[in-house]
């Protein structure tokens, strides 16, 4: 029923051509790039990037009409037009979910499922692609609880991580130092745990705190505000910075409220980092027993967990990287998405 291409070993109903996808994202994240390399490895894709609320339909409508398929990332008002012209003209999608767009915490202000507008928007997407898939078993759940979508509508695919790193890596000598990933705005201080980390500073004077991550708004004068000396607000670093501190790092800090997975931690632990992380949403699930779990956000908490990572020794560095390496590779993900588009493309 296929034509083999090529290089691949794969077809798609006998066309000597591969298909076109449209790329829908708003965010230029790491996670959107690795499934954009898995996608072009078969398939032609056009790029359609809108970081704001504003569609281009100048751009949109002639990038779509090109396309056979579309692939988006979020449901959220970037992906509202691609995929309902879509559905519409009755191309196929698949739309992956699982973060903002489906998280409802209300305390903290989180989540697109609180009610209104957004929640509507999302709903929509979500009843229009032909696919929803979604990165973690805790976002799957999430989706059931909070939408009208059953369980059973959702594919699970889990994130495959690219591996830089050895085992040697992981074994090396390991600085008394604690680490943290991630832009910083309004609504990363408490959803990502950045206050309480730089908060437990104070509590661990002979720890060196580096925090590393573009500056979105003027919420980092928040917490230099309350940093002391021990603490490092690095800003926006490079991959070749960044990898340099996962090798330093004895412990990598994300006591987030929320993750769809948590792809920076499962970075970090490749590289040997102990991951210090809360026992909730889909942080057990990636972390499994090679983590240190705070029992809180308080600064108290943090600062136990932090202290008790510090205190493992190598081998629990090597588990950490065994973990991710082992059950999150990057060749698993490859699989898993380009048979969830191919089976939703071609049928």
């Amino acid at each position: 029923m296929t034509a083999d291409r090529p290089g691949t070993g794969e077809g798609t109903r006998g066309r000597e051509t591969p298909e076109t996808l449209l790329y829908v994202h708003s965010r230029k994240a790491s996670f959107v790039a690795i499934d954009r390399e898995i996608l072009a490895e078969r398939y032609e894709l056009v790029d359609y990037y809108q970081p704001g609320r504003w569609p281009d339909l100048r751009r949109l409508l002639p990038a779509l009409a090109r396309c056979d398929g579309v692939v988006a990332w979020f449901a959220s008002w970037h992906s509202f037009f691609p995929i309902t012209l879509a559905w519409l003209t009755r191309r196929p999608s698949v739309q992956i979910v699982g973060g903002f767009d489906t998280a409802n915490m209300p305390d903290i202000g989180f989540g697109y499922q609180q009610g209104g507008l957004r929640r509507w928007a999302s709903r929509w997407i979500m009843a229009r692609a032909t696919r929803l898939v979604t990165n973690s078993e805790y976002s799957r759940s999430e989706i059931a609880a909070n939408t009208p979508f059953g369980a059973e509508r959702v594919t699970v695919l889990h994130h495959g991580v690219p591996d830089p790193f050895t085992d040697a890596d992981a074994a090396a000598p390991r600085e008394r130092l604690a680490l943290n990933v991630g832009a910083i705005d309004a609504g990363t201080l408490l959803q990502k745990g950045q206050l309480p980390f730089v908060e437990a500073a104070r509590l661990l004077p002979d720890v060196r705190f580096v925090l590393a991550g573009k500056w979105l708004d003027d919420s980092v004068d928040r917490l230099r505000a309350i940093a002391p000396p021990n603490v490092e607000l690095a800003g926006w670093v490079s991959d070749a910075e960044l990898h340099d501190l996962y090798r330093r790092a004895s412990a990598y800090v994300q006591v987030s409220r929320h993750e769809g997975f948590g792809l920076a931690v499962a970075e970090a632990m490749l590289a040997g980092c102990v991951p210090v992380v809360r026992d909730v949403t889909a942080m057990p699930e990636v972390v499994g027993e090679a983590g240190v779990f705070a029992a809180s956000q308080s600064p108290e908490d943090v600062a136990a967990a932090i202290a008790a990572a510090l205190d493992r020794g190598p081998d629990a560095h090597l588990a950490a990287r065994a973990r991710i390496r082992d059950t999150f590779p990057l060749s698993i993900r490859r699989e898993g998405l380009l048979d969830v588009v191919g089976e939703t493309v071609d049928r």
